[in-house]
């Protein structure tokens, strides 16, 4: 297969030529010398703006739209399209296309927050559903296809479903059947799959989110594949979805000037899985069995993987994802991410309180594996003992007064969290453990909220997303009561 968008980069680059368009450097002479001497100078003399031979991410006709299409060929797709704004920019764009003001969004509350700020923009109002949990490892699974099944029944005003598939943690929805669910109502299935680049390119790995039915999905191509960070592709799949519009939407939210080492990197991951997947993710997944087999020797360490299988809100894991427990060794999660970084130069994906979520992909080594697993065990004969704190109650139903577009735009104040019970939140709160936000924009704040979440604080878990993580005081919506309906347009 072709590469015509590097092809024509790299022709690009080194053409002798008198240069009066963006970027400053033009081409490396004005880069700053140390960069230069670390990143060579090939690397700005592909720094090139949208030349006429380099086509025009969101007007493709000729080396992009190429290699965009072979990138949907690869990936199972009827159409795909490049992103530089990361998976956020995919997502906003999938709500914008779907979603008009007022209009009704089925959503894993453990969803990402760009899937909110899609519903800010959108004017879209979100509704809920909360995925179970492994209360024994501090962990949130996916929506069960019994959970869509009744949200949809019970309100037929909603517009699309989104799942987050797979979580940051690995776990992987049952997408064939909330796909099937969701077209039996006439709704097109949005899959945030972020995590998920490599799925169905190895008969080891779920299926992918396309493969099972899903209309679009997101998929980050920098988290899991060789391609550079904040590079990302989006995928659509039949007829529910305007692709013209759905074009439309990804150039109201994405940079104007796209960085061209990203666009090829994203051609580069793409003729990789093309050519070499099975070979490349065969010794990543012989990785992840190998290092899954030799933790779960160490005593008191839990690997949640090995232990939590078809059960409700964990369908299915995918192997190539990590997640050490640590509940029963007298570590947490944070203490334990710091020893390893500092002390092993052993870096986790994520760490919450209870547990450390480790990535392996492409790149990862032999070396790697016999390193964290060395770590561990070092760490294991630490004289270390943390009094974590006990199992918290999860779920507080939200009361939903506003959209987040209405929280949003309103005026808002800061008071005490005190002031606060009664008013509507203007922003998100979110404790880790679990990763489900307590509040969100536009919600009521009760009472049993913010107890909730001074235990959360009092145990030693964290609040994340608020203007104020020691929860002395709240940001609300003022005068809510008085907001004009042209708050939804």
């Amino acid at each position: 297969m072709a590469k015509p968008l590097f092809d024509q980069l790299l022709a690009s680059a080194q053409q002798a030529r008198a240069p009066f368009h963006t970027p400053g450097h033009k081409l490396g002479r004005a880069i700053a010398t140390h960069l230069q001497q670390a990143w060579g100078s090939a690397v700005f003399q592909s720094d090139l703006p949208e030349l006429p031979e380099l086509d025009n991410l969101y007007a493709a006709s000729g080396v992009l739209a190429k290699s965009q299409a072979q990138a949907a060929e690869v990936f199972g797709a009827d159409r795909s399209w490049f992103l530089v704004n990361g998976s956020t920019g995919g997502l906003l764009a999938a709500i914008l296309t779907i979603c008009s003001p007022g209009d009704r969004l089925l959503l894993p509350r453990n969803a990402h927050r760009s899937l909110l700020s899609g519903c800010i923009l959108s004017g879209a109002m979100p509704v809920w559903i909360t995925p179970p949990e492994a209360a024994d490892f501090d962990l949130v699974g996916v929506p069960t296809p019994e959970q869509v099944a009744t949200a949809l029944a019970q309100d037929p005003q909603i517009k699309a479903v989104v799942l987050v598939s797979p979580t940051y943690e690995g776990v992987c929805a049952d997408v064939a059947a909330i796909a099937a669910i969701a077209h039996r109502h006439g709704i097109p299935l949005i899959v945030d799959a972020a995590h998920g680049a490599h799925l169905g390119f190895h008969p080891d790995l779920p299926r992918s989110p396309l493969a099972a039915g899903a209309d679009l999905v997101v998929q980050s191509t920098h988290k899991l594949l060789g391609a550079l960070t904040q590079a990302a592709m989006l995928h659509l799949k039949g007829d529910r979805i305007d692709p013209d519009r759905l074009s439309q939407s990804l150039a109201l939210v994405q940079s104007s000037s796209p960085s061209y080492l990203l666009l090829a990197s994203l051609e580069a991951a793409t003729e990789q899985m093309r050519t070499s997947a099975q070979d490349l993710l065969q010794v990543t997944i012989d990785l992840a069995h190998q290092a899954h087999q030799r933790l779960a020797k160490l005593p008191g360490l839990q690997l949640p993987a090995l232990k939590i299988g078809n059960c409700e809100g964990f369908p299915q894991w995918d192997p190539t994802r990590l997640v050490i427990n640590f509940q029963s060794c007298g570590w947490s999660g944070f203490s334990a991410d710091e020893y390893l970084h500092e002390q092993w130069q052993v870096t986790a994906e994520l760490p919450s309180l209870s547990n450390l979520v480790f990535h392996l992909s492409l790149g990862n080594r032999i070396e790697d594996i016999d390193r964290l697993v060395t770590a561990c065990d070092r760490l294991l004969s630490q004289e270390h003992q943390e009094e974590l704190p006990p199992r918290l109650p999860v779920w507080l139903e939200p009361e939903t007064i506003l959209s987040p577009r209405q929280a949003w735009f309103s005026r808002h104040q800061t008071v005490s969290a005190e002031r606060a019970i009664g008013a509507i939140a203007a922003e998100c709160v979110c404790p880790y453990p679990p990763g489900i936000p307590v509040l969100l924009p536009g919600e009521r704040i009760s009472k049993s909220a913010v107890d909730y979440l001074r235990q959360v604080q009092t145990t030693g878990g964290i609040l994340s997303g608020c203007a104020d993580p020691e929860l002395t005081t709240l940001r609300i919506v003022q005068d809510s009561d008085t907001i004009h309906a042209s708050c939804l347009s």
